[in-house]
């Protein structure tokens, strides 16, 4: 006891933090869930996709399982443990003293983010859950995430709000309702209003509401399988049964509906839904599948290449050894992987930028002067043009015997790079050391669901940015079905693809995986009002019917 015999609250030996997960798109996340994230042992989830967000945002690998007749090999976990919060073994709702039960239980004994969707104490089991919290003694906080009930329209493109339409009341269906305070023209948000929605209209109309009032139905918003159904209030339930909507989906009545038209800005993006292959290294992916998202593309990356050192390294530690003692005039990087298997030869060796001193350096493209750059080094030489081995020939300067003291140039690369800049710069009156500087090998097949989706057409597109990653796909996977839209980085690997049995759709107006993706972004874009102005619905290239290519191939 205190002075004043005043009873001393439990000291917690755990920690537990409500986390808004929001509705669906990992970008919504807080920058304060992102460093609870980060730090926690475990997190309890709510929905089944909770664990890939997580993994998504925190850039965890995702668990492989072993292909048959591989050995299982049990790794050290990476990252926190998670627990299924939202459904038990039987795969029912757990009942909300459950949830309370599990989140106290770990709550004791670890630092817990109990991950909710939406925001924790908006339509939610946060409070209860807290409450258990204090009477365990368990020390907790509240993180607020973005609330479905304003997230979901606005990625529809509809504003709750307006400066006709000021006030908004949210609606959580089910039980008995009394429609008739709704019967103003204040907008509605229905919460799980799907499966009533024909009572709740009729309901609204008894009431005095109109029957041509705008209705929208938006399921599983602001994810990329997002999808908005739009109807009146004398409509809505039959529209609803013929396209089959189904749970989660957020509902919105009122006026504030008919600025969908001028407001959609998430449905409309150019790659929206698409499926869209990424055949590249694991290391090299990131950035255009990033790019990918920002269209609406839903990028899934399968490694074609391994990108491993050479079996033989005295060549590369020669090589490097003369570029230290002065050997060369110049050193030219094809490829980002080259400037990082030079970096890493100087890192073994303990030298650094300072070597270069007195060295020309040249770089095929702007991505590889981008890692040269981040070395602390400059590129002297890196085309204007076309941005290849050949555009780099073009653009270096010949020999000169009085001008260049020495005319050895240092070339490290793949050990699979063509012979046109070697050639080329012997014919300018350079020597050349072309040295294997890392082996690029073709990575395992990927699993067998991406093989078999890859060759029925489930993918909307494929990117190839190499004509390797052509070769190895096809290799691998097979060839992608007659459907998807083929986008390649320059000529060179729409010839290969051409050669491959391939129909190119979309090439790079440079080789840049920037410019790539940009490409296939106006493709998709060009598609989709070419299906608009021939009043046809919006779809994606995966969306064909059997019918369809029967008679196709009939032809």
């Amino acid at each position: 006891m205190t002075p004043g015999n005043t009873p001393t609250k439990p000291t917690p030996t755990g920690w537990v933090s409500f986390v808004g997960a929001g509705p669906g798109d990992p970008g919504l996340l807080t920058m304060r869930a992102l460093e609870l994230l980060q730090s926690a042992e475990v997190v309890i989830t709510e929905m089944p996709e909770h664990v890939s967000m997580v993994r998504t945002v925190l850039g965890l690998p995702e668990p492989v399982e072993p292909r048959e007749g591989e050995e299982t090999i049990v790794a050290e976990p990476v990252g926190p443990v998670f627990i299924d919060g939202g459904f038990a073994e039987d795969g029912q709702p757990l009942a909300p003293a459950n949830r309370s039960r599990l989140v106290v239980k770990h709550g004791k004994k670890s630092r817990v983010v109990r991950l909710m969707t939406g925001d924790p104490f908006m339509y939610a089991s946060g409070p209860e859950e807290a409450q258990a919290c204090v009477k365990a003694g368990i020390g907790f906080e509240i993180v607020p995430g973005v609330s479905a009930v304003a997230a979901v329209p606005a990625y529809a493109g509809i504003p709750l709000t307006d400066k006709n339409h000021r006030e908004v009341a949210v609606v959580t269906c089910g039980g008995a309702i009394d429609w008739s305070q709704y019967a103003d023209n204040r907008t509605l948000v229905l919460l799980s209003g799907v499966g009533s929605i024909g009572e709740s209209a009729k309901a609204l109309i008894e009431a005095g509401r109109s029957a041509s009032t705008p209705v929208a139905v938006t399921r599983v918003g602001t994810t990329t399988e997002q999808s908005t159904l739009t109807s009146t209030l004398e409509n809505v339930a039959a529209d609803v049964r013929a396209a089959r909507v189904a749970p989660p989906a957020i509902i919105v009545i009122g006026d504030v509906v008919n600025l969908r038209g001028a407001l959609s800005w998430f449905e409309t993006k150019p790659l929206f839904g698409w499926r869209v292959l990424v055949p590249r290294t694991k290391e090299q992916a990131g950035s255009l599948s990033s790019r990918l998202r920002d269209f609406g593309g839903v990028p899934e990356e399968v490694p074609t290449i391994s990108v491993e050192p050479p079996r033989n390294p005295l060549q590369m530690d020669k090589a490097v050894r003369g570029l230290v003692e002065g050997r060369y005039e110049w050193i030219a990087f094809t490829s980002v992987n080259a400037v990082k298997a030079v970096r890493e030869k100087f890192e073994e060796y303990g030298l650094d930028a300072r070597s270069f001193s007195g060295l020309k350096i040249a770089a095929v493209g702007d991505k590889t002067a981008a890692a040269i750059a981040a070395w602390g080094l400059r590129a002297d030489l890196v085309p204007t043009e076309e941005q290849s081995a050949a555009g780099l020939l073009a653009e270096w300067p010949p020999y000169d015997d009085v001008l260049d003291p020495i005319n050895r140039v240092f070339l490290p690369r793949a050990d699979i790079a063509t012979e046109v800049l070697v050639s080329g710069l012997i014919e300018l009156g350079w020597e050349c050391d072309d040295v294997t500087a890392y082996r690029t090998v073709r990575a395992a097949p990927p699993p067998a669901p991406t093989r078999d989706a890859i060759k029925t057409g489930k993918f909307d597109a494929v990117v190839f940015t190499s004509s390797s990653t052509v070769r190895n796909l096809v290799g691998i996977a097979g060839k992608p079905h007659p459907s998807t839209i083929i986008a390649v980085i320059g000529p060179a690997t729409a010839k290969t693809a051409e050669e491959h049995g391939l129909r190119v759709d979309v090439m790079a107006a440079k080789p840049d995986v920037d410019v790539l993706v940009d490409a296939l972004a106006d493709f998709g874009a060009a598609r989709r009002v070419a299906m608009l102005e021939a009043g046809l619905p919006v779809t994606k290239p995966s969306d064909r019917k059997a019918a369809g290519r029967r008679k196709v191939a009939a032809k």
